[in-house]
C-alpha cells in the first residue's frame, strides 16, 4: 500500500510541477496559464498532501492531521478569487505542507 501511495504522490507532484512550469513560461493564453499555475497547481499539491497524509498515518500519525489541514488550505485557496485578501491561504498551506513533510521525514529516519 505504501508503495502505491508513494507512486501516486510522485505522479501528482510531477503533474503539479508541469502545471506551474507551463504557467510560468506562458505557453498558453493568459487565462489558461493562470488556471494552470494559480489554481490547478494548488489543487494538485493539496491532493498530493492528502496522499502524503495517508502515508504519514502509517509511519507518524501525529503529522497526519496537520498535513490534511495544509492540503485543505491549498485546495480552498485555489478556488478563492485572486483579488481576495484570503488568497494567501493557499501559499500558507503550501509552505506548511512542505515544512511538515521535511519534519516528518527527518523524524522517520531517526
Amino acid at each position: 500500500m505504501r508503495n502505491n501511495l508513494q507512486t501516486a504522490q510522485g505522479i501528482i507532484s510531477i503533474l503539479a510541477i508541469i502545471c506551474l512550469a507551463v504557467g510560468w513560461f506562458k505557453i498558453f493564453p493568459g487565462d489558461i496559464n493562470y488556471f494552470l499555475s494559480a489554481r490547478l497547481f494548488y489543487i494538485l499539491i493539496g491532493i498530493s498532501f492528502i496522499v502524503q497524509g495517508r502515508m504519514l498515518m502509517l509511519t507518524n500519525p501525529k503529522f497526519m492531521y496537520p498535513m490534511y489541514a495544509a492540503a485543505g488550505l491549498c485546495i480552498v485557496g485555489a478556488f478563492l478569487p485572486i483579488e481576495s485578501s484570503l488568497n494567501i491561504i493557499k501559499t500558507i498551506g503550501l509552505l506548511g505542507g512542505v515544512v511538515i513533510s521535511f519534519i516528518s521525514r527527518s523524524q522517520y529516519r531517526q
